[in-house]
């Protein structure tokens, strides 16, 4: 324990914010990795300002587990921490503060914490991690970390992605999209509204269009109750057009999301939206409107993660829990549903709650990084023997 709280001062201590690099962090990782022989490599990104790492304890052998976290946190900017963010605070409450303590940087302290035990141990299946950049803005690092990882290390290891869980399995996740949708109109004096066409207005349609479509859905009967969200989520979270009260708007812009059921695709969502578009754009052009209506994405999407192909991991992970853990699904995107594409069986869970991720005074319970050791520690235990 001793040693995960030091190790989780010195990641905390990296200000890894996605608007900058990881690469501090990394290198303090290699050499943590090099001082018990372990030997690490970077899967940089295209700008080279920030790496992926894969390491392998064990042998090169089937089978093993892969242990995923992200590396980057959100910004503090705007937030009014008690403490320095960036220095991690043992509040005397049971509780350890700082960025990233939660999400997620405390489980990969318990898993660089477990490496002076695994190199002693004789064990039959590998232990990998894979440490990931850019997940807080879209999941952009994981895809050439899963591609190496698959093409030159295992096709047949388990994967662990250590999201806070309260160290309870997530076996689903939503997929996600960000979208920014832009909408050009023609100006005109607004006591002449019959010249010209409101960007602002279009755009407030496609809004209310893009809420109603969450309520035909589950009319639709396209619901999971396993989510506390049982639909697909529609969400427009920014807007800004126009330039004056008195001037028809020429342009609006929103940034809006489709967080999809597993059981959806974000494509056949989307299609609706586009629909309509078409749809709008025509009646207004009957009408002699000008309007344009483009919408484009702001990332990758990110694949949910469906409750399929998991038996061997998620055996694994209650055979090492408390009896008490069951099954749960989760709204928030993660990794997984990328390291599930590549055909790698994967599940969810981690230390801390959800609920501190990305607040201020974020935090983790130190009952928490105890129960995820005492989970690596078994879950080494059973590594120990070969893989069937």
């Amino acid at each position: 324990m001793s040693d995960a709280i030091a190790l989780l001062t010195k990641l905390v201590s990296f200000d890894t914010t996605s608007r900058g690099s990881n690469l501090a962090l990394i290198e303090f990782v290699e050499g943590y990795l090099e001082e018990y022989g372990i030997a690490s490599e970077r899967v940089m990104s295209p700008c080279g300002t920030k790496a992926n790492l894969i390491a392998r304890v064990g042998p090169d052998a089937p089978g093993g587990v892969m242990l995923s976290g992200h590396t980057d946190v959100v910004p503090v900017a705007g937030q009014p921490w008690s403490t320095d963010p960036f220095s991690l605070h043992d509040g005397e409450d049971g509780r350890l503060y700082g960025r990233g303590t939660c999400d997620m940087k405390g489980f990969i302290a318990c898993a660089l914490a477990m490496v002076p035990a695994w190199v002693k141990a004789p064990l039959k299946q590998p232990v990998y991690f894979g440490f990931s950049y850019d997940e807080e803005i879209g999941c952009v690092g994981a895809p050439a970390l899963i591609k190496r990882f698959y093409e030159h290390y295992s096709t047949t290891a388990h994967v662990i992605v250590g999201e806070p869980t309260s160290m309870q399995p997530v076996v689903a996740q939503k997929g996600a999209t960000n979208l920014r949708t832009t909408v050009i109109g023609r100006e005109a004096h607004s006591s002449q509204v019959n010249q010209g066409t409101s960007a602002i207005h279009v755009a407030a349609r496609l809004v209310t269009f893009i809420e109603d479509t969450m309520t035909v859905l589950v009319d639709e009967g396209r619901v999971d109750e396993a989510f506390n969200v049982p639909h697909t989520s529609l969400h427009v979270g920014k807007i800004n057009g126009g330039t004056a009260i008195n001037i028809m708007a020429r342009e609006c812009q929103f940034d809006w999301e489709i967080r999809h059921l597993p059981t959806e695709t974000f494509g056949e969502v989307f299609a609706r939206f586009e629909a309509y578009c078409e749809a709008l754009s025509a009646e207004l052009q009957a009408r002699g409107k000008h309007v344009e209506i483009v919408t484009e994405p702001l990332a990758l999407t990110v694949p949910g993660l469906a409750n399929r192909d998991n038996a061997d991991v998620l055996r694994l992970a209650k055979d090492h829990l408390p009896g008490a853990c069951c099954d749960h699904a989760v709204a928030y995107a993660t990794e997984a549903g990328q390291f599930q594409g590549q055909g790698l069986q994967t599940i969810i869970l981690g230390p801390g709650s959800i609920a501190q991720a990305h607040q201020p005074d974020e935090y983790i319970d130190k009952s928490e990084l105890e129960a995820c050791l005492g989970f690596m520690t078994k879950m080494g235990r059973a590594l120990e023997v070969p893989f069937t």
